[in-house]
């Protein structure tokens, strides 16, 4: 009896010393080092290349868009007139081009040949006139001022004649090389003007170039929006990570391509497996940090962007991430 009691008491001892050895042993060992971030996701925002009147906003808050969806549209009659105005200059352009290159008219050509055979028909006259004078200046008849008179009209005609023949040929060849061309710059450039316009007019409805969800619309209908100015904003949460900062001493245990568990608060006791993708030193010196002892240096902080290994299901932008190592 006296021997169990003793074995009972060397137990309870022995139970004790082991209680407070591992006590003491827990208390010794290094706490985790707990770092928290947030989410963060890629944000889009859709803005217009003219200035304009809001005229419909298509969207709300919290919508799902997909890409080429019509999110808003634009009221802008100046631009509208500006087509006309670039359609009727392309008409004209095209019309000029058109009569450059067929040339001139039947009636314009038979015209211009009448013209040559009137003054061709002149100059023989003045031909006959000039021979007849001459012989009577020659018999002493006619004054020599008057046969000069004469000489002077037949070359006179006689240029009339080669001027109408030339203006013919003109007709009947039509426009020169370099008149076609030019002509058919102009069209071109008419063209191009045309088609300007029609992209600024194609612009006054906005469709989204990516998917995702309506985050925030900065402008209504009936207001005017600048050039360039965005819109509505949406944001994608299939493209979405973590950001966190991490002093360097302990930068080696999130090296590019690393992976960890992590705790996301809104989402419940649940661990998530995340990747680092990206790291980078803070430009801002206040995330300096003296080492204490006699390190003899100070510690920068890094920026550290690691991605979610699967999709997350209710993963929302500005929710908390904890890291415990």
């Amino acid at each position: 009896m006296r021997m169990a009691r003793t074995a009972v008491i060397i137990t309870f001892f022995a139970g004790i010393v082991a209680w407070l050895s591992y006590t003491f042993w827990i208390a010794y060992q290094p706490k985790p080092v707990r770092m928290q971030g947030q989410i963060e996701a890629q944000q889009y925002n859709i803005s217009s290349k003219i200035a304009g009147r809001i005229d419909d906003v298509k969207v709300r808050k919290g919508d799902l868009v997909k890409k080429g969806q019509l999110i808003f549209t634009i009221l802008s009659p100046e631009i509208e007139a500006k087509l006309i105005q670039a359609q009727a200059g392309q008409d004209a352009a095209d019309a000029l081009a058109a009569e450059v290159y067929t040339g001139a008219r039947k009636e314009q050509i038979e015209a211009a040949r009448d013209r040559w055979q009137q003054a061709r028909a002149a100059a023989d006259l003045m031909e006959k006139t000039f021979l007849r004078i001459d012989n009577l200046y020659s018999a002493g008849v006619v004054a020599e001022q008057k046969r000069d008179e004469v000489e002077t009209k037949l070359k006179g005609a006689r240029f009339a004649q080669n001027g109408a023949l030339q203006l013919y040929k003109m007709a009947q060849e039509g426009a020169r090389e370099e008149t076609k061309k030019a002509a058919a710059g102009k069209a071109r450039m008419a063209a191009g003007a045309v088609t300007e316009v029609e992209a600024y007019a194609a612009d006054m409805r906005i469709e989204s170039w990516h998917s995702g969800e309506v985050s925030q619309i900065l402008l209504q209908s009936g207001e005017v929006a600048p050039q360039g100015f965005p819109v509505v904003t949406i944001i994608d949460m299939s493209d979405a990570w973590a950001v966190f900062h991490v002093r360097e001493d302990r930068l080696a245990e999130f090296n590019k391509g690393s992976e960890f568990n992590a705790h996301i608060i809104a989402l419940g006791d649940v661990s998530y497996r995340f990747k680092v993708d990206h790291v980078a030193v803070m430009g801002d010196f206040a995330t300096w940090r003296a080492t204490n002892g006699d390190k003899g240096f100070d510690m920068r902080t890094f920026e550290v962007e690691a991605r979610p290994v699967e999709q997350i299901e209710g993963l929302r932008a500005g929710m908390s991430i904890i890291i415990e190592k």
